[in-house]
């Protein structure tokens, strides 16, 4: 059985140690695996901007993105690859309301060169390295390993 003062360094000591632990962990994830996982190198000026349009005009508010935000609309994460540039672009562009799958879109009428900047944003979002998130549907699995 340990004595009072020992117990004491016993505490002090663990905490130390783990604390430093704890410290070279965030260290080597913030300075060597975020870069590596997000691509940083790749953030162009038409990611910002898309960035960007995506707070300004709350897209989080109904959407998500990489598992953040609200369930009311599709996740956004790798929807390029999944619907294409063609259906963002269009989907974007818009001028009238529409409501796919019974949800409401709002009509936000962006430009071409704001639905480009958009679309870049989410091809950006795509390539980051999520661990296999979103996880492909039974679906998409069978069809990757027929290929």
């Amino acid at each position: 059985m340990l004595s009072k003062s020992q117990a004491r360094t016993f505490f002090l000591g663990g905490t130390v140690v783990s604390f430093g632990v704890f410290l070279w962990l965030t260290w080597t994830t913030i300075a060597k695996e975020v870069p590596k996982n997000t691509h940083s190198e790749n953030l162009t000026e038409e990611v910002i901007r898309g960035k960007v349009l995506w707070e300004e005009n709350n897209c989080m508010g109904c959407h998500t993105i990489m598992g953040e935000g609200a369930y009311y609309a599709p996740e956004l994460t790798k929807v390029v690859e999944r619907r294409g540039e063609g259906y963002i672009k269009a989907a974007l562009m818009t001028t009238e309301p529409w409501s796919p799958r019974g949800r409401k879109m709002v009509a936000y009428g962006f430009s071409n060169a704001e639905a480009d900047d958009l679309v870049v944003f989410f091809e950006w979002v795509g390539k980051v390295d999520l661990n296999g998130f979103p996880a492909k549907t039974e679906y998409e699995t069978k069809k990757a390993s027929n290929k």
